[in-house]
């Protein structure tokens, strides 16, 4: 087996990319880069009658998002058929492996003849006449080919998460190439991993049964086993198995919701896994800390209001030319107006007061509206009400002192506070008026971002405009 670590995430193209299959890819991708290995992606899509097109493009469009970047190309389980066919062929030179032609209803009945046996081994492992029979008896007949499973009814295998794994009852003869001569999934899996130099498998504790029955398949072949990890499973808020009721399940409904990339990554790491006491850490501190040893047992539990606190920490922490083309991404995928060009620039300088507040794309957006905005502001509801006519008097009366003012923070404070206690006004009293001049709303950033964002010319616009045009006088 290659000294390079190798992991891979092998989803079905049967519907939407799972949060927790999202996690088990993140993981992979943790334990590879952390190692500079290799992290592949295989799609395995030889159930053709539920795999679409639209499922592997979700699947993919879900791993880009995450910023989950895989080695060399996707590859499709479907395409390599022919690579089983060929293991399997040399399965049966070698006797470790039978032609079998039983029917559907012929195995039916063998099952339904073990259940009124006085052996209580026939109801738990299924061995067919044929096992050690030559089938060329029977050339008309077509056939399955089975694997011979190996004597004995207890079986350990060591995973990385759970320790020492025992498996009680003997085994069945799987079925390994349908009578069509197509792989069953077992069999391409085990091909597909030793093909692709799979050294780790890390996976769902749902996939924990498989590995005994995968195991036949690897040592019939003589090949050496891969290190298994199988996580526990996430569960929602209430302890039960995640599902609609908790919320989102897909990953591109998180995408959509606003979440950050970098948060989701972040949280999904921590959710099952752990590092000391560290609950906010960077992609490289995740790549050099993450282990299997420090994935838990137990399943996790979700969080709602964790994600969001970690959400928010990362778009405080994220540059501000990312963050804007992040922002730009959200907004294509949910079919909003895209910012305009010639805001751009705006949007990338108002950076450092829209993402300390924002645990969402969409709260972001909403709080840059001052930037979106045009002359003339056309106030909400709410932002209406501080526009009276005593507002407007006192807009009036700060127009021409700001412009007198040189466009620091330092001196707009200055001036705005010795102008407000000049006139024995509560600053309050003055950053309601101003809040609606220049964004038409009553929540925003300060207006001393607003105003250093916007510039000189058009703040003192926008002030004005308020001034003559504001609230009703009565």
């Amino acid at each position: 087996m290659s000294s390079q670590v190798v992991t891979r995430f092998a989803p079905s193209p049967t519907g939407f990319l799972h949060i927790g299959g999202a996690r088990t890819a993140l993981f992979n991708w943790l334990y590879a880069r952390g190692r500079d290995g290799k992290f592949l992606l295989r799609i395995e899509d030889t159930d053709r009658a539920r795999s679409t097109a639209e499922a592997k493009q979700a699947i993919l469009d879900g791993i880009s998002w995450l910023g989950l970047d895989y080695d060399g190309e996707a590859i499709s389980q479907f395409d390599r058929e022919h690579r089983n066919a060929e293991e399997e062929n040399a399965l049966i030179k070698s006797g470790k492996d039978y032609k079998c032609i039983d029917t559907t209803e012929a195995t039916a009945a063998r099952k339904e003849e073990a259940k009124r046996s006085s052996d209580p081994n026939d109801l738990k492992f299924y061995r067919s006449k044929w096992r050690d029979s030559d089938p060329s008896e029977h050339p008309e007949k077509p056939f399955t080919i089975r694997i011979k499973a190996p004597d004995g009814s207890a079986f350990s295998f060591h995973d990385e998460v759970k320790g020492s794994v025992m498996w009680g009852e003997p085994l069945d003869d799987m079925v390994l190439l349908r009578a069509d001569g197509t792989p069953v999934y077992m069999l391409a899996v085990v091909v597909d991993d030793y093909d692709m130099g799979v050294t780790h498998v890390i996976r769902g504790d749902d996939h924990l049964a498989n590995m005994f029955r995968q195991n036949m398949i690897y040592n019939a072949m003589g090949w050496d086993l891969p290190t298994y990890a199988h996580i526990p499973l996430i569960h929602g808020p209430d302890g039960k198995k995640m599902s609609k009721r908790h919320g989102a399940l897909g990953v591109d409904e998180y995408q959509k919701e606003g979440y950050p990339a970098a948060g989701m990554r972040n949280y999904l790491a921590r959710l099952g896994w752990s590092h000391g006491d560290d609950e906010f850490f960077t992609d490289a501190q995740a790549q050099e800390w993450f282990d299997l040893d420090g994935i838990g047992k137990s399943p996790a539990r979700f969080d709602f209001k964790k994600l969001a606190n970690i959400c928010k920490q990362h778009m405080a922490a994220a540059e501000n030319a990312a963050l804007l083309h992040e922002l730009e991404a959200f907004l294509a995928a949910t079919g909003r107006p895209a910012i305009p060009e010639q805001k751009r620039e705006l949007f990338e300088k108002a950076m450092y007061c829209l993402k300390d507040r924002a645990k969402l794309f969409l709260e972001l957006i909403e709080t840059a509206e001052f930037i979106l905005a045009d002359r003339p502001i056309r106030p909400d509801e709410k932002a209406n009400k501080s526009l009276d006519f005593a507002s407007q008097s006192i807009l009036s009366e700060l127009t021409p002192l700001l412009q007198n003012v040189t466009w620091t923070r330092e001196e707009l404070e200055t001036a705005a506070m010795a102008f407000a206690e000049a006139r024995d006004l509560k600053f309050g009293k003055l950053a309601g008026p101003l809040r609606a001049a220049l964004a038409g709303r009553s929540v925003t950033p300060s207006v001393f971002d607003m105003m250093l964002v916007l510039g000189k010319q058009e703040s003192l616009a926008r002030i004005s405009d308020a001034a003559s045009q504001g609230g009703d006088p009565d």
